[in-house]
């Protein structure tokens, strides 16, 4: 049972005082507008913002995060998506990338768990159903969904996200009582090619989020996300700092070693879990931010200059993914808020049935005829 509580906290790992102060740190960091750079004078994305916002909401800043979550639509375009790169209110990318023109469901149904304001919901429903619907015309014949427009690829790591707010906006529009089976459709045929055809998305294997997150995203589970996990837990996990964020340096990220957190808390492997969520706090400064990375001494590597904060900055998606984990573990140990679940996928629309695929593989309508 959840032990729901104002802010979570990690019995031996997080207080609910940390938590607050790396809220804090989020919010030192947006901009009057709403929006929420990567660091200060950096740019904003849409997914990172979404992420930040939650981080707020998580820490009690809850106006602040609602500022956000409002700056969205004001960045949206008529064809629902969104530029991928922002900085100061100008576009710099003009691309739209569909992982982050999918996440602002789940930030909204994040709002609604921990809120229950339909009337907020409402207000932002348009946004997401314009940017999912976009989102989805880029569905390519086997499943996955090509990254922008004008890039001739799908990414498995961006595929994995956008499973999750497909099934985040399906929930929401069962809430406003909306029904997209298109969405539904699309959901299927898309975890069907992230677990039974990952050999079609562009080659990222040497990123550690191309690892985990079709776990994350909640495409893979059970024993088949266990399975996934063990293949590349030692190119990737270093014991007692964290996780390399690519398999060729030394180096471990926040960020990436939360998100694996939230990854096996999904697959029930608490264990690790706390383990990886204790190790990473090396990256904690005074103030309740966190550091992006630290390059450590490797034999194997020659480096000038190891054992360092690298990038020297403290950035808002390495918070926030900090404080979702924080949440997600707080659940079973400690306290939580209502959202806890947000990466876990309990309250999101169910896993989708995979009809209507055109990858050559029999559909389960097919099988059930």
């Amino acid at each position: 049972m959840t032990r729901v509580s104002a802010v979570p906290f990690v019995e031996g790992i997080l207080t609910r005082e940390q938590v607050v102060a790396t809220s804090e740190s989020i919010l030192a960091h947006q901009e009057p507008s709403g929006a929420i750079p990567w660091t200060a004078g950096q740019h904003v994305d849409v997914w990172n913002h979404v992420e930040a916002a939650m981080g707020l909401m998580i820490g009690g800043q809850v106006e602040a995060a609602e500022r956000a979550y409002r700056w969205v639509p004001t960045l949206q375009r008529p064809d629902g998506s969104w530029p991928m790169k922002i900085v100061d209110g100008v576009v710099e990318d003009d691309r739209g990338e569909v992982n982050m023109s999918a996440y602002l469901a789940v930030g909204v149904w994040h709002h609604w768990l921990l809120r229950r304001d339909l009337d907020f919901v409402r207000e932002l429903w348009p946004s997401v159903r314009a940017g999912l619907d976009w989102v989805v015309a880029l569905q390519q014949p086997f499943g996955g969904i090509q990254w922008t427009p004008v890039d001739d690829f799908c990414l498995l790591t961006g595929c994995s996200s956008v499973y999750q707010s497909l099934r985040a906006g399906v929930a929401l529009a069962e809430l406003v009582g909306e029904p997209q089976p298109d969405w539904e459709l699309a959901g299927g045929r898309l975890g069907h090619a992230i677990r039974q055809h990952p050999e079609q998305f562009a080659d990222k294997s040497t990123f550690a989020m191309d690892w985990y997150y079709p776990v994350l995203g909640g495409a893979v589970r059970g024993g088949a996300g266990l399975e996934l996990i063990a293949t590349r837990w030692d190119d990737f996990v270093v014991p007692g700092l964290g996780v390399r964020c690519v398999d060729t340096n030394p180096w471990v990220t926040g960020a990436e070693t939360c998100e694996l957190v939230l990854a096996l808390d999904a697959l029930g492997d608490d264990r690790r879990a706390l383990r990886l969520l204790a190790e990473m706090q090396h990256l904690r400064s005074e103030d309740g931010g966190y550091w992006t990375g630290w390059v450590y001494a490797d034999p194997g590597y020659p480096n000038d200059n190891p054992d360092v904060y690298w990038p020297e900055e403290h950035t808002t998606f390495t918070a926030a993914a900090v404080l979702l984990a924080a949440d997600a573990l707080g659940e079973r140990h400690g306290g939580a808020t209502p959202g806890s679940g947000i990466m876990r996928g309990t309250s999101l629309a169910p896993d989708f049935a995979e009809l209507a695929l055109e990858c050559g593989c029999r559909c389960e309508d097919a099988v059930a005829r």
